[in-house]
């Protein structure tokens, strides 16, 4: 490619174009649609210390790439928790907000950050990086974070010598099951008979669960799904109220055909549900809460109802989100996740540097661990059977 590309920042998602914007590719989360309707809901916006700076990458009039970009006055909503680099900055004089941020707000699922045409992934990175850096250094920007990226575009910026972070979450995969059945004979014996008889404990309460997709889904459980997401985040001091009633009404409206609810109901009923997100290939568990607190409802609905419907409908992998080391006694395996980071002020970034390097160290040893104990799910020859 001859000409230098162009950079266009945008101040609304609306103001890109949406077919050449999703022409462009990438997870669900990163749709027009989804990140417009967090704007216009007012959940996103420069008073909720997310302000949009979308970045558009152009080759004359072609459109080779694009970016979910925002100046992040905190650091909440973000799910790679750097709050204690925020609090290291400040014994050190160092101001460390408004930083700058390319991720999907509120949402901890890896996928591409750098939106490219087909041909074009390696100038839209160094084009985006060169952007951030510059902006970093012209306009007093602590930092610049690309959270939850694919390993493309980490690699990209490991290039550049942006620092690389890793996480842990926990995915299930689907190996060709027919049946529920037939993940259960994945487990382990003791594992086994533990979901058997949560799932039947569950069903002896009155307990009926129920997936709904896309249409299926009525208007009027909108606004219980929206209470029970409130109702959930109650339960936790650390909660914060990310998304409005404005914009479950924006989401079923605009974006049910990505949804499935997932329903518990108790003699017609609704106690608990989870909102998720599912394209064919992947299944993304989102929101979740519940107005009684039952025994084992939470893994039955969450985690045993989800793989039952990836299981029916050919769903190939699972990510319910972030946390949750127990996911992991129940047939989930560790992923790493990753964030590449950079940090302008030499100082603070010396200090990052190293605590990356501890911390990557820790999750490395942490996933081959739990690597090991996945190599045990099967009952050996001999063992014990139901």
């Amino acid at each position: 490619m001859a000409r230098t590309p162009t950079v266009r920042v945008l101040s609304a998602i609306r103001d890109a174009p949406r077919a050449a914007w999703n022409a462009l590719g990438g997870a669900p989360f990163l749709e027009w649609e989804w990140l417009d309707l967090l704007e216009e809901s007012g959940c996103v916006r420069a008073e909720t210390g997310w302000l949009p700076q979308h970045l558009l990458i152009h080759d004359g009039e072609r459109l080779l790439g694009a970016c979910p970009l925002y100046v992040k006055g905190h650091s909440m909503g973000e799910f790679v928790f750097d709050q204690g680099w925020a609090a290291a900055a400040h014994r050190g004089g160092i101001a460390y907000y408004p930083k700058l941020l390319v991720a999907v707000p509120f949402t901890p699922a890896t996928g591409p950050r750098f939106l490219a045409a087909p041909d074009a992934h390696g100038v839209v990175a160094n084009t985006v990086a060169a952007v951030l850096e510059g902006l970093c250094r012209d306009q007093g920007y602590s930092s610049a974070h690309v959270n939850f990226c694919t390993p493309g575009d980490a690699e990209a910026l490991a290039a550049r010598g942006w620092l690389r972070r890793e996480g842990v979450q926990y995915h299930w995969e689907n190996a060709g099951y027919a049946t529920f059945d037939d993940w259960l004979a994945a487990l382990r014996h003791k594992r086994r008979n533990q979901v058997r008889r949560e799932r039947r404990e569950l069903a002896e309460q009155g307990v009926e669960i129920v997936a709904l997709a896309g249409d299926d889904i009525p208007q009027a459980l909108v606004p219980t799904l929206f209470r029970l997401y409130r109702e959930h985040l109650r339960d936790f001091a650390w909660g914060q109220e990310y998304l409005n009633r404005r914009a479950f009404d924006l989401i079923w409206e605009r974006w049910r055909h990505r949804l499935c609810a997932i329903v518990a109901r108790r003699h017609g009923e609704v106690i608990a549900g989870t909102i998720n997100v599912q394209t064919p290939d992947a299944f993304y568990g989102r929101y979740w809460g519940a107005f009684h607190a039952l025994r084992h409802l939470h893994f039955n609905v969450c985690y045993y109802a989800a793989i039952e419907h990836c299981i029916r409908h050919g769903i190939r992998r699972f990510e319910p989100g972030a946390g949750g080391e127990w996911k992991h006694m129940r047939g989930f395996d560790a992923a790493v996740t990753v964030s590449m980071h950079h940090v302008a002020e030499p100082r603070l970034r010396a200090a990052v540097a190293d605590f990356l390097a501890g911390e990557r160290d820790a999750v490395a040893g942490e996933v081959a661990w739990l690597d090991e104990r996945a190599a045990y799910k099967r009952d050996a020859p001999g063992g014990e059977k139901d």
